[in-house]
């Protein structure tokens, strides 16, 4: 492996997209830096690696998530009622969880998605969680979490000691939305002022600056943690 690395470095090796680029991704990720090639976005939807089968794991249609998980969230709430609790007990731990999904959307995508790799394989694991994301910001099969990744982190959250089933529920459907707007800020064409907000503020984090707006469906988080990006014309008075 590291024999083939070094001949395509010596081969002034440049990235060929019509074949998987995860190993391609890392050689340019360990030699060539990778933030600045990364947020040179690139158009399509090309393979991450060779597998037909892993396919599953790497693209899934924006569809497939309100599709499987919003019956889970409807049948983790209609749970709590089952138990006992009170409809406006139920529906406060329902937005209390779509609050808490908020605050999770903000800290897995600045300090997960965006962290800095060196490694290898630290930049392989990266590079499929999200730098091809930002590699190709406008492919459909990539805006969403694939239902395997979803589910492994839902059980992780499901099992924590302080959830309720309509708390976990609550932060199944602040996930659906994140996931979907996530899609729409890309591919929908916004006509009201709200959702064009949205696109302009998520579509400023892929092309403008990458370090800062890692809030998807609020910015609240954003401001709270200083990373809520100046506008260009506060940026030319400085």
């Amino acid at each position: 492996m590291v024999l083939l690395i070094v001949k395509m470095v010596a081969q002034e090796f440049t990235v060929d997209f019509s074949k998987p680029l995860v190993f391609q991704a890392c050689v340019v990720h360990t030699y060539f830096g990778w933030s600045p090639w990364r947020n040179l976005s690139g158009v399509g939807s090309p393979a991450s690696i060779e597998q037909v089968k892993s396919s599953f794991f790497t693209r899934t249609v924006w569809w497939a998530v309100p599709t499987i998980w919003l019956p889970v969230a409807c049948w983790c709430i209609s749970m709590s009622i089952h138990m006992g609790h009170t409809l406006p007990q139920t529906a406060l731990m329902v937005g209390f969880g779509m609050f808490v999904w908020t605050f999770l959307e903000y800290c897995f995508h600045r300090f997960l998605f965006h962290i800095e790799t060196k490694s290898y394989w630290g930049n392989t694991v990266h590079y499929l969680l999200h730098g091809c994301h930002h590699k190709h910001p406008m492919d459909g099969l990539r805006l969403v979490i694939p239902p395997a990744e979803a589910t492994l982190l839902a059980i992780m959250l499901l099992f924590t000691p302080s959830s309720s089933p309509a708390l976990f529920g609550g932060g199944l459907i602040g996930y659906v939305m994140y996931d979907v707007i996530h899609y729409y800020v890309h591919h929908g064409q916004p006509t009201t002022q709200v959702p064009k907000s949205l696109k302009k503020y998520h579509l400023n984090h892929h092309f403008r600056i990458q370090n800062m707006g890692f809030g998807i469906t609020w910015a609240f988080w954003d401001t709270v943690f200083g990373t809520f990006p100046q506008t260009k014309v506060a940026e030319k008075t400085r």
